[in-house]
C-alpha cells in the first residue's frame, strides 16, 4: 500500500460524523489505518475519514496499538491546555483544552477504557528511574490527548474547532512561553517537555508536533 496524503477540510468526510460500523468491519478498517500510520511514520493517530473512509474507526498508536470503533467518551475530567497538530493541516496547530482522564466505551469492549495522565506507578516504584517514571507520565497524557482527538475526527470536528483562540498558528512561527509544553518527535519516539527544555532537543533534529 502506498502512502497517500490525509483528506483535508475542503474534503465533505472531515466534517461529517461518520457512520456506525460492525466490529468485524471496523477491524479490517483499523488494519488498514495502521498500514497508513506506519508508512507515514509523521503521526500517532488515524481516524478513517482522512484517508476517505466513511467509518467510525480510528487507531492511536502512542503507548500500545489501540483500536477505537465505534467509540463513544463517556466521562472525562482535569481540563489541561495543550499545543496540538494534526495529519490533515500539516505545518499548523492550535492551542487546545483537553482532558487528562477520560473514559471511553467501543464496539468491541463492553467496559470503558480508561484514559489518564495521572497514574501514580506506584506498582513499578523502585523499579524505574525518575526520568522514565516521568516519561511515562507524558506518553499517558498524550495517548488520552491523541484518543479525544481522533474521537473528535469521527465526529467531524476538528482542532479548528477546538481551538481557544481563534487564529491559526504556524509552527515556524509559533512563540512559545519557556514553560509552556510542547510535544516533540523524532523518528518514531515522542515526548512533551517544556519549551526550555525542548530546545537542547531541538538542535538534535527532533520536531515540534
Amino acid at each position: 500500500m502506498s502512502v497517500i496524503n490525509c483528506y483535508r477540510e475542503d474534503n465533505p468526510l472531515i466534517k461529517k460524523k461518520l457512520r456506525e460500523v460492525s466490529v468485524e468491519e471496523g477491524l479490517s478498517i483499523a488494519t488498514k489505518l495502521f498500514q497508513i500510520l506506519n508508512e507515514r511514520k509523521d503521526g500517532i493517530g488515524l481516524a478513517a475519514n482522512q484517508v476517505g473512509i466513511d467509518a467510525q474507526v480510528a487507531v492511536v498508536n502512542v503507548i500500545k496499538p489501540l483500536v477505537l470503533i465505534n467509540p463513544k467518551i463517556i466521562s472525562k475530567e482535569n481540563p489541561i491546555d495543550f499545543y496540538e497538530g494534526c495529519l490533515s493541516y500539516p505545518g499548523q496547530g492550535v492551542s487546545t483544552q483537553r482532558y487528562r482522564d477520560i473514559v471511553v466505551q467501543t464496539a468491541q469492549e463492553e467496559c470503558g477504557w480508561y484514559f489518564s495522565g495521572a497514574e501514580s506507578l506506584q506498582d513499578v516504584r523502585g523499579q524505574w528511574e525518575e526520568q522514565h517514571k516521568k516519561d511515562e507520565q507524558e506518553k499517558r497524557i498524550l495517548e488520552s490527548i491523541c484518543v479525544q482527538h481522533e474521537i473528535d475526527h469521527l465526529n467531524g470536528v476538528t482542532i479548528f474547532n477546538r481551538q481557544v483562540n481563534k487564529t491559526p498558528i504556524q509552527r515556524q512561527v509559533k512563540k512559545y512561553g519557556r514553560n509552556e509544553k510542547v510535544t516533540i518527535q523524532k523518528d518514531n519516539e515522542t515526548r512533551i517537555l517544556k519549551y526550555k527544555k525542548a530546545q537542547n532537543f531541538l538542535k538534535q533534529g527532533w520536531e515540534i508536533l
